[in-house]
This record gives C-alpha cells, structure tokens and sequence, in this order.
C-alpha cells in the first residue's frame, strides 16, 4: 500500500537548502577530491568525519560562507575552509579544516572571516581548537583585502596567542602545505603534528628562496616532515598517514582533564508539543500573514510549555522561560498577530512598541541574575513609530531593551525565523550583538527595511535625481526601474547572501533548531562567568 507524502509550504525552501549543501560539500570539485585522494590524502570533510565521535552531532558554521561571492576568480565555496563544533574522545571542540580542494586551501577575504569566527567561538565558550591546516597561504590576487587590517589574516595568530595565556587548548595537524605567514598558526599551537611526504611548512617555498637568496633546495628538504621533527624541532612528531595523525589527535583529548563549567541548568530533555513535520505547517511563508508565536514556540520548547512573564502586557513580545533539549532558556520573541494592549488599542504584530521592549529589558535582567542563557527569535519589523509612538518615550524604552541586552553577561542566541529589519535586527540581538551563534531559517530576510519599502524609496531618489538632470521618465521605464531594483533588493534579502558574508553562522532546516540552540548552550557551559551585569546608564 502506497503511502501518501505530506507536503508543506517549506518544500521548495528546504529542497533549495538541501542542494545547496550538498553542492558545498563537494568544495573544488568531484575531480580536485579525486586528486586529493591520489595524493593519499583525506578531503577537509573526510578528515573531520573521521576525528569525530561515532554518532555524535557536528555543528557546522559557516556552511554558505563566500556563496556566489568571488565568481570572477572561479568562486570559493564555503571560504575554502569547514568550520564547526563536536566532539573529539568525549571532548567538545571547535575544528577548523582548510579545504585544498578550493584554490590549494588559499586565503579568501571571507577564509578570514571564518576562521576568525571559529576563534571567536573558542574564546568566547573556552572550548579546545583544532586546525588540520592544508593550504597554500594568501590569495595573491586579493591580498590588499585580507593582509594588513585588524580583522584580516594576522588576526588569527594575535587569537592563537590570546587563547594560549587563556589556558585554551590548541592543536594543530599539519597535513599539507602550509606557507608564509600561515606557517605561525600551527607552531604558536601547544602541540603541532606533520604528515609524512604530504605536510610542508615554511616561510618560502623553494621558488622563492631561490629568487630571494640564490639557493637551489627542493620543499621536502626545506620544510618536509623530517626537517621539522628531525633537525628543526619546529614540529613535535612525524605520522605516515592523514589517518595516524589524526588517531595522535584523539588520543590527545583522550588525557584531557575536565574543564570548569558556567553550571546552566539542565534536566531530562522531552520531545516539543509537535513533530518537526508539523512545525513546519504552522509558519507561514507569506509575509503579511499574522500567525501566533506561541504555537512555534511550542514546536521547539520541551513539552511545548512556556512560562511566560508579563503575559498580558506588552503582547508584541513574548517574554518566557522554557527549556530546550532539557536547557532552561529564557525566550525572547516577536509576535507577529494582531493583538489588543492593555488599554484595548490594537497592536501590530512584528513591532515593537514601548511596553514590550519595557517588558523585555526587565526580563532579560531578570534571566541574568537567575543564569539563565537567552534565546532571540526574530520575526520583527523594527520599532513602532509615529507620534504616538514617539510622545511615548519609545525612544527611551528602545535603548533600555537594547542595553539590557547588550550588557547581558548570560549567552545569548539568535534564530531568525522571518524578517529582520533596522533596529529591530538589533533590538533581537543582531550579530552586532554577540550572539554566541546565530541561525536562520530559509524564510528568514535581513535588511534596513522590507524590499517593498526600499524599492520604492530607492526609485523615488533615482526618478529624481534623473529628473534633476533634465530626464524625464516614462511609467514604462519607471516600471521597469523598479523591477530592476526590487530583484537587486530581493536578492541582498535573501538569507544566503546574509550566510555568504557570515551575518549569521548559517541557514538551517526548522527542525535542526533544537540541536542548534542545545549545542550552544552546552558549548557555553564550558565558560563560567566571571562578569557582573550591569545595564550602565539609561533613562527611567
């Protein structure tokens, strides 16, 4: 007997999503894969499947970092470089594997960009840091955009230094090239580690120690497994495969002692109060369509059972604590029907107005004296305005919630599930924010406003600056026009483009969101918390 498939309206988005992974996972290619094999090397993504834990989760950041960015230099999927979190002999780690099979593992701008955001992921949770480093150093053609700046390529190494005094775990595996400035990544790492006939590491290779010095000297003998672990003592120990060294890896963090925790609480985790499946059915796609937060709560929270704070005040916010994968959370949330105030005054849903973000700004200090790790959930199209809006102090009421949040010590996650706009974006802990990891959903949409809005702003500043110039237009050109620039918008909308440039640390299927939020959480705990909160200055 057949069986009937249930479809939802996410199946295009999540069949998108599911082809664009699978297309990023490839890296350079299935050819440049067959010659790294030849090589008898493992892959960036095989080396990882092979260091971690049978059956253990991996939290991948960055999966679309650089997607559709740098076609003219033949593209760069996922910044030739994975990064992520999971677990090693028990351990939770962050890895960072560069991928020769993009460009020899060479360094993109955006190839900063994420490995300076899997550092920050370590410092910020204290947790070990692994580099399987294979790569031939920075992209020539584009150096002038990833050399000298203070986020650019040295940053990483002023990072290796700061998480060793910080007593962070380093180590690093040599597996192939490794040139130039690179070369310091692993060797300012506690323990550094070679593979025979396949890992190099110098500061020249043989050309240009040649050109620069006259010297004719082949790159095994100039930095080869054997110089360093025999003559040099650059490197601690030499392995005969991608595999042995990876294997000394585990046995590593196998002798690792345990780590001070933050003490979150945790209980037995409880299935939410609906499948994944039937999550999926209670969002709408359609942007102007009001829905109740609390049912996607609902979908995602232990039980389904939130305790909600302030319920009947400030509505356009949901307030609540709850736990997820047995987690206590305290959740933040935009809500996005039409609900009533407590003067009976209809509000809109997807804005917020002064009473809820009073309500949250009391709430999220209420979250950092109870130690209580904060959830985002962005739906929001920004603050409420008008005169109205603005003889109530909304204002002031915005920056108590924004530096409630900001001064928050308790870690902070951010999932954006539909449109996150202006000061909404920041009000919701945007990245800006230090969200310890931030997710979207394929529905999700970032900007200064909605494609709407802004097409039609921009068109009117275009019609008349042409007007200005003595050029009238047609309404078949105006038309024209504004397609042109509502595609343009509509595609900067898109959450690949934020997951390109690393506005947020992915885009995920719904129902990854319990792993996604659990796995944070349990990364923080490996960070106690040593700062007061303390929400400064602000206007009562």
């Amino acid at each position: 007997m057949s069986q009937q498939a249930t479809s939802t309206p996410f199946d295009d988005l999540l069949t998108t999503l599911k082809q664009k992974y699978q297309q990023v996972k490839l890296g350079g290619g299935l050819k440049r894969i067959e010659k790294e094999h030849e090589k008898g090397k493992l892959t960036a993504r095989e080396r990882i499947a092979y260091l971690l834990d049978k059956e253990s989760e991996f939290l991948e950041i960055g999966a679309f970092a650089a997607d559709g960015m740098y076609q003219q230099e033949g593209g760069c999927p996922s910044a030739g470089v994975v990064t992520g979190i999971g677990y090693v002999s028990g351990r939770m780690v962050v890895i960072v594997a560069n991928d020769a099979t993009v460009k020899a593992g060479a360094w993109f701008p955006m190839t900063a960009k994420k490995n300076l955001r899997a550092q920050e992921v370590a410092l910020e949770n204290k947790l070990p840091i692994i580099y399987l480093v294979d790569s031939a150093g920075v992209f020539l053609p584009m150096q002038n955009e990833i050399f000298p700046d203070k986020e650019h390529f040295g940053r990483q190494f002023r990072n290796n230094a700061k998480m060793s005094s910080m007593g962070i775990v380093q180590v690093a595996a040599i597996m192939g090239s490794c040139v130039a400035g690179g070369a310091y990544l692993p060797i300012m790492s506690d323990e550094a580690m070679i593979v025979d006939k396949t890992g190099s590491i110098f500061l020249a290779g043989s050309y240009l120690v040649k050109a620069a010095i006259g010297e004719s000297v082949d790159n095994e003998t100039l930095g080869g497994a054997s110089t360093h672990s025999e003559i040099s003592g650059v490197t601690d120990n030499k392995y005969d495969s991608d595999q042995d060294c990876l294997d000394a890896i585990k046995r590593i963090f196998e002798k690792i002692g345990s780590s001070e925790e933050a003490g979150f609480n945790r209980l037995e985790a409880k299935a939410p109060a609906y499948s994944g499946e039937e999550l999926l059915q209670k969002f709408p796609l359609e942007r102007v369509k009001p829905y109740d937060m609390h049912e996607i709560l609902r979908g995602i929270v232990d039980g389904g059972e939130l305790d909600e704070y302030k319920q009947g005040y400030g509505k356009t916010l949901i307030c609540a604590t709850a736990r997820i994968e047995g987690w206590s959370v305290g959740i933040v949330a935009n809500q996005r029907k039409i609900v009533k105030n407590a003067q009976g005054e209809m509000q809109m849903g997807g804005v917020i107005y002064s009473d809820s973000a009073d309500k949250a700004a009391r709430f999220i200090m209420n979250c950092n004296q109870r130690k209580i790790p904060l959830v985002f959930v962005q739906d929001v199209s920004g603050f409420m305005v008008g005169s109205k809006a603005e003889h109530g102090g909304i204002i002031k009421d915005g920056a108590k919630m924004v530096n409630a949040m900001a001064n928050s010590v308790v870690p902070k996650f951010t999932l954006i599930i539909g449109n996150s706009y202006g000061a909404g974006n920041y009000a919701m802990c945007g990245k800006a924010y230090d969200p310890r990891l931030i997710y979207s959903w394929p529905t999700a949409q970032m900007a200064v406003m909605s494609g709407a809005s802004a097409a039609k702003t921009l068109l009117q500043i275009k019609v008349s600056s042409l007007k200005k110039s003595g050029k009238e237009i047609s309404s078949e050109e105006e038309k024209k026009l504004l397609e042109e620039i509502t595609d343009k918008y509509n595609e900067e909308l898109s959450p690949y483009y934020a997951a390109a440039r690393m506005w947020v640390d992915g885009v995920i299927d719904p129902r990854e969101t319990r792993k996604v939020i659990s796995m944070g959480i349990a990364a923080a705990n490996h960070a106690p918390i040593t700062e007061r909160f303390n929400v400064g200055v602000i206007q009562t």
